[in-house]
């Protein structure tokens, strides 16, 4: 991650709920913010990673950039679920230019897509001093062509031009680094629980070893509270957030709340299952939890206790300065949901 003093890109995140932007400047050894803004967006207009209504996403960025007087025409976006495959695999040792030429056959193998279909990226994972190898591992991320178009498609609708593609688990891993480092001896897990997906990303070191993208999030909770206590869309969503309604209280949503946890948080015990099983390490040494479902009723404690590793909570503007008044926002409103912007933001033109 080499940070090259290039033309400042807007963090675009395009999540379920609303569209975030960020612009970042570079300012004495770090950055500080210098373009903040969020916009709601009406429910299911982007489904699982897919956007469905393009016409209100992008009047939504336009309204954004607009609204924040955002001046900056370019723009790194990022995606993720189903269309998004990141794999870790083991290929016989060859030369950059060697794997060039054979990273679409070896691919193959691995993506479930028509391999014409999908825009492939790879990293060498292995480090110098592992010569002597005769297998080396190499990050394989690819992504349907389709929904790459559709999303800079609305970024073009919207009068922007997107220049970066990212995926949202390394979007944070790039914020978590400028902001807490790299620990070369920690197993680090990267939880981003947004309002339709919940995005993995467990770091040994630098290095991504694990990722996967789980489809639920903070709307199961406003359901579950529909359902369960007869309320309609605005009402769950107020209780959720902890305000008492006179329909219900929030002491009668927190057993429903902390059951919806309950079932978030089995899925995440899947996916670190799974890491265990294929991983050299089954050890996890500290969790750093974002998104605005990570502030749910009972969801940091009950992480905590069923992993048995510190949960933190991830703080995009720990050394990236964010005047928060300047904005008219209050930081801690403002962090969980801010760490993909942040790290679409560090992005610059041309990075891989």
């Amino acid at each position: 991650m080499f940070r090259r003093r290039a033309k400042s890109l807007v963090g675009l995140d395009l999540g379920s709920s609303a569209v975030k932007a960020i612009e970042l400047k570079p300012a004495g050894k770090g950055y500080k913010v210098v373009a903040y803004g969020a916009e709601p967006i009406p429910p299911d207009c982007i489904v699982d990673g897919t956007i469905v209504d393009s016409a209100a996403v992008a009047a939504a960025v336009r309204r954004l950039f607009e609204g924040r007087q955002i001046k900056t025409k370019e723009v790194a976006a990022s995606l993720s679920g189903n269309a998004v495959i990141v794999k870790k695999i083991s290929l016989p040792v060859m030369t950059e230019a060697e794997l060039a030429e054979s990273i679409h056959w070896e691919a193959e193998q691995y993506v479930p897509f028509d391999i014409q279909d999908v825009n492939l990226d790879y990293q060498i994972l292995d480090t110098p001093e592992s010569a002597g190898k005769t297998i080396m591992d190499v990050l394989l991320v690819a992504a349907k062509n389709e929904k790459i178009a559709d999303y800079t498609g609305v970024i073009a609708q919207a009068g922007r031009t997107a220049v970066v593609v990212d995926v949202d688990a390394f979007a944070l891993q790039n914020a978590y680094e400028a902001n807490y480092g790299a620990d070369p001896s920690a197993v680090v897990v990267l939880l981003n629980a947004g309002a339709s997906a919940t995005n993995i990303n467990i770091l040994s070191g630098e290095q991504s070893v694990f990722t996967r993208d789980i489809s639920i999030g903070g709307n199961a909770y406003t359901e579950a509270l529909q359902r369960e206590l007869n309320l309609t869309v605005e009402q769950a969503d107020q209780l959720k957030r902890g305000h008492d309604l006179p329909e219900a209280t929030y002491e009668d949503a927190r057993p429903v709340l902390r059951a919806v946890t309950e079932h978030v948080i089995l899925e995440i015990q899947k996916t670190f299952d799974f890491f265990k099983a294929t991983a050299a390490s089954d050890r996890i040494d500290r969790i750093v939890i974002s998104g605005g479902a990570s502030r749910s009723e009972g969801f940091a404690e009950m992480l905590a206790e069923r992993f048995e590793a510190p949960v933190d909570a991830f703080d995009p503007f720990k050394t990236i300065a964010f005047d928060a008044a300047k904005f008219q926002v209050n930081a801690a409103d403002v962090a969980p949901t801010a760490a993909v912007a942040v790290g679409l933001a560090l992005r610059r033109a041309g990075d891989r």
